[in-house]
């Protein structure tokens, strides 16, 4: 009986360890990329959101964003993200005629990304006039 009662505490002392609670981000686009596509320089402002959701059981904090310099963050939330609650972050490209091959990693709380770090990426092409 002691082996049985010491299984089944083993047990639910493991299910618990392993399940994630806390924020967790929830990124609309697909493979949490902006595609652009081929877009011209003089009529495109380079301006794109990536939309997201705290899908998580606590509230989400974005802490930071690293970037390059080719982009521009025009907003980010600098409140807390309520769980079941979207908000977005904004960016613009600075319309450098060629190929754009680019990552932005969000600095967060959520627990669904190592270290809280989702990377975001970017792809397109500007095109000359």
């Amino acid at each position: 009986m002691r082996h049985i009662v010491s299984f089944i505490l083993v047990l639910l002392v493991s299910y618990s360890c392993t399940a994630q609670n806390g924020p967790k981000i929830a990124i609309q686009q697909s493979d949490n990329t902006v595609d652009y596509g081929k877009i011209s320089k003089s009529a495109d402002n380079g301006v794109r959101n990536f939309t997201f959701t705290n899908i998580g059981d606590a509230p989400l904090n974005i802490t930071g964003i690293q970037t390059t310099a080719s982009f521009t963050i025009l907003y980010k939330p600098t409140q807390s993200i309520s769980p079941g609650k979207s908000d977005k972050i904004e960016i613009k490209y600075n319309m450098v005629p060629g190929p754009i091959r680019k990552t932005i990693t969000l600095e967060t709380n959520a627990v669904n990304y190592d270290g809280g770090r989702v990377p975001l990426k970017i792809k397109g092409e500007v095109l000359t006039d």
